[in-house]
């Protein structure tokens, strides 16, 4: 039976230290500006026992450091007029889309009632006056008010939420906006005015309404990492007890209890195999899509999906302490890290809102004065109200932070920091360590010089020792079969000898032996077999370094080996720069001495002697692979072991670095020309909710675009 190979026997292990475990994730559907973040930030952080709390604005979420429970962080956010839950697994894995339905309800009530104003407004355009036109107008409000009343509800929704607990969002002076339209349009109706708006009422709420809704279905297409994950979340599991199996919720599950898993079926717990064999596809963990054989006693990780017959485990790890639950919360938690963008973006939208009344009623207030007209200046303000909305500015960073991120998972990294994608786009040099990030388990041998029956001697020999070396070419020889030994002796640390049809054999180390070369050799009688041995480069590692290269990155090599075994690896994979024999203090010195130089390093290391430089480097990569010293420092954890998607992984932080510059770009270069427009009385209010949807929908497309180019 063939055992899980070790990157997929590591890739779940990638998390374990990765993430710390009391994070409470709460879902809150208001959240909708810069505002809404500063004011949900602030009051968690100010709750006593909270360490930390980070809201991604994507995916309407908080994730809050705590041993508090979640009812009382529910609490302390319903202080501050916003309606929390604890997030659902399985409402994040579920098809449903309640909220994109509700958005298009009301988007049909609304376009349908603004159809039917404008035909009744016909008649009033063709010069209908008097008790004709009154009757219009009352008609158009009849029909009007309703729809404008329920289908904008989503805006005054939140903005009620907000005002009632003194503060503002950007919903408040979309709002005000919608009301001052439809208010002053009812007020000339009922005066027998010459002209009402209702009309422009309800096209105001229209395409607000469609460009939220298109907001809304941009952001569910472009699911992320942690949304997927949880999708392969089982909710359910067959229990046995005394013989038989009974389907339960995973929550009644306690560690120690038999599982059963059918064929098919993901495999609901972590836990160990009880049963002979099993084959699984791990694909979510390892990236690889060829099935693994698991013999008794194999861990199993929640998620994997049972491709052989039926078999049982012992549940160990249940629900949100599963591997599976933990990468999908790491890959949250990197997602609502703030990076310089984030944090400028942030700065500018808290003061954004009140400028933006303010700008408003500063328009209102000069075109009154300046030409008399009531309607006229309340027009503009309207238009100042609504073009200025801070949505794009919101945005900006955040939809491109996520779409990266889960991007990356896709290509088989996780992301522990949104920071990182920051730094790794900045990176200048590529640090390779050498064994266990350049080399594979195992040693290639050269045996060419020794005859059939000296190979079965060698395989006898390597059986009989405890060595790993001899290990190695033991599994080397493969299915070699060994000549028969007599007299065995194994000396430690040397090598192991014994008689074979009477002549005396031995293998162990060349000094030992009596022989010049160095390393294993084989000795017969006086023949010396010298069998020189060199550790497995990993079959991707020379396409890395070329693509690294030619990316602009300057790859070298620190290793702890020897200079000759150092550099016989850097020549074979490309690299000319490396340095030998370093102990793990002055790996960490390299590195800082090359960011001091402003060569700014990616170190990228598995072992214990590499958790320093990881620490140290301005970024850093851990295989799947890693002892878990070395995940837990790294920024960035890969699944497996596979080099070749290193390259990619630079790509895709410079491509977001650069999205983020251009959103933030597109937000200022949309305000910088919206904002004069509508002061100056050239955008009506029509105008300007179709300009505010069309920047929100321009940012969300152009972060869509992370995985296009990369």
């Amino acid at each position: 039976m063939t055992a899980a190979c070790p990157a997929c026997a590591a890739a779940p292990a990638a998390v374990d230290m990765a993430l710390p475990k009391d994070v409470v994730q709460l879902s809150v559907p208001a959240i909708r500006c810069a505002a809404c973040i500063s004011a949900i930030e602030d009051r968690l952080s100010g709750v006593q026992g909270v360490n930390s709390a980070r809201v991604n604005l994507t995916q309407k979420r908080v994730a809050i450091e705590t041993e508090l429970a979640p009812e009382d962080l529910v609490q302390a956010l319903a202080e501050i007029g916003y309606d929390a839950h604890p997030l659902d697994a399985a409402s994040l894995g579920a098809g449903d889309d309640p909220a994109g339905r509700d958005l298009l309800l009301r988007l049909g009530v609304a376009g349908f009632a603004m159809m039917n104003v404008m035909l009744l407004s016909v008649a009033v355009w063709s010069g209908a006056s008097g008790a004709t036109r009154d009757l219009f107008h009352l008609i158009s409000a009849g029909i009007a008010l309703p729809a404008v009343l329920y289908a904008a509800q989503p805006f005054f929704r939140n903005a009620w939420s907000a005002l009632r607990v003194g503060r503002v969002n950007m919903d408040v002076p979309i709002s005000l906006a919608i009301l001052l339209a439809g208010g002053m349009s009812l007020f000339e109706a009922l005066n027998g005015g010459a002209h009402a708006y209702f009309d422009a009422a309800l096209s105001l709420t229209f395409f607000l309404l469609i460009g939220r809704y298109l907001e809304h279905r941009t952001r569910s297409a472009a699911r992320n990492a942690a949304k997927e994950l949880a999708a392969l979340e089982v909710h359910t599991a067959q229990r046995l007890s005394g013989g038989k199996a009974q389907t339960v919720p995973i929550a009644e599950l306690t560690p120690g209890d038999t599982v059963l898993v059918p064929t098919g079926v993901r495999v609901p717990v972590d836990g160990h195999l009880l049963s002979r064999a099993a084959h699984t596809d791990r694909s979510f963990l390892t990236g690889e899509s060829e099935p693994v054989s698991h013999e008794s006693g194999a861990v199993l990780n929640a998620g994997e999906i049972n491709l052989g017959r039926p078999f049982e485990m012992q549940a160990e790890a249940i629900g949100k302490d599963t591997r599976l639950h933990r990468i999908a919360q790491m890959v949250e938690t990197a997602e609502t890290a703030r990076n310089r963008y984030t944090s400028l973006a942030d700065r500018a939208a808290r003061i954004y809102v009140p400028a933006v009344h303010l700008l408003a009623g500063a328009s209102f207030a000069g075109w009154l004065l300046a030409t008399g007209d009531l309607r006229h200046a309340l027009n503009i303000a309207i238009a100042v109200l609504i073009i200025t909305c801070p949505c794009a500015l919101g945005l900006a960073v955040p939809a491109v932070s996520t779409a990266a991120i889960s991007r990356l998972y896709r290509l088989g990294f996780l992301v522990k920091s949104g920071t990182a994608l920051e730094r790794l786009a900045d990176v200048k040099t590529l640090v390779l360590d050498k064994t266990g990030t350049l080399t594979r388990p195992g040693f290639f041998f050269d045996i060419s010089t020794l005859s059939a029956a000296e190979l079965g001697v060698t395989k006898a020999l390597a059986m009989s020792s405890a060595h790993p070396l001899s290990k190695e070419l033991s599994a080397y020889l493969g299915d070699i079969n060994p000549a028969p030994l007599e007299d065995i002796e194994e000396v430690e640390g040397r090598g192991v000898r014994a008689t074979w049809g009477g002549t005396p054999v031995a293998l162990g180390q060349a000094a030992w032996l009596g022989a010049l070369q160095d390393g294993l050799v084989l000795k017969k009688g006086d023949q010396i077999h010298p069998l020189p041995n060199q550790e497995v480069v990993a079959p991707d590692a020379k396409a890395m370094v070329s693509a690294c290269q030619e990316a602009g990155l300057k790859p070298q090599i620190l290793s702890g080996d020897t200079n000759t075994k150092t550099a016989a690896l850097a020549d074979a994979i490309g690299v000319t720069q490396y340095r030998a024999g370093l102990s793990p203090e002055q790996k960490n010195d390299h590195v800082a001495d090359l960011e001091r130089r402003g060569a700014l390093a990616c170190m990228v290391g598995d072992g214990l002697n590499d958790t320093g430089a990881l620490s140290t480097a301005y970024a850093s990569v851990a295989p799947g692979t890693a002892l878990d010293a070395a995940r837990s420092a790294a920024d960035v954890v890969m699944i497996g072991d596979r080099l070749a998607r290193l390259p990619e992984l630079f790509a895709v932080a410079r491509r977001a670095v650069y999205l983020s510059r251009m959103n933030f770009g597109i937000a200022a270069a949309y305000n910088a020309i919206a904002i004069p427009i509508a002061v100056l009385g050239f955008a009506t209010p029509l105008m300007a909710a179709l300009a505010m949807s069309f920047s929100s929908i321009t940012v969300i497309a152009n972060a869509a675009r992370i995985g296009l180019r990369s």
